[in-house]
């Protein structure tokens, strides 16, 4: 299967990473844990991705920031259930030295990412300054 151009962003690949890694680690836990916590953690992983790449597939750049915004929402959910998770002991200390440093990188790369979209968006709009008044 070929890749589209979403799917060859860093910030794409960093969230397929982490919703994996997170897939990984739930499916060792027993069914109440992945019943709670577990569905909860995997789609909230999932759905960083997902909003990314729905964004790109979206006909206007406002809607790629919006989904842009919900992808950061997601992430932050993720970081929510990952503590739930820690503080029920269902992760190990090597489950969180190996999704820390993902977290770390994701996190200011969604940023930028965002950040990016809003640069393109200003420069799609027309400057107040430049437009020139209307004479009747």
């Amino acid at each position: 299967m070929s890749r589209t151009n979403f799917e060859n962003l860093r910030v794409y690949i960093l969230s397929e990473d982490l919703a994996d890694r997170v897939w990984t680690i739930t499916t060792r836990w027993d069914h109440f844990d992945r019943d709670t916590v577990g569905k909860q953690i995997v789609r909230s992983a999932d759905s960083i991705g997902a909003n990314i790449a729905e964004g790109t597939g979206r006909y206007g750049i406002q809607d790629n920031k919006r989904f842009g915004y919900f992808a950061r929402g997601s992430l932050n959910e993720t970081k929510h259930w990952l503590r739930r998770a820690y503080k029920r002991n269902l992760l190990t200390d090597e489950d969180v030295e190996m999704l820390k440093p993902l977290l770390d990188e994701l996190s200011p790369k969604l940023n930028a990412y965002i950040k990016s979209i809003k640069a393109v968006t200003n420069r799609e709009q027309p400057s107040t300054n430049d437009e020139q008044p209307t004479t009747l």
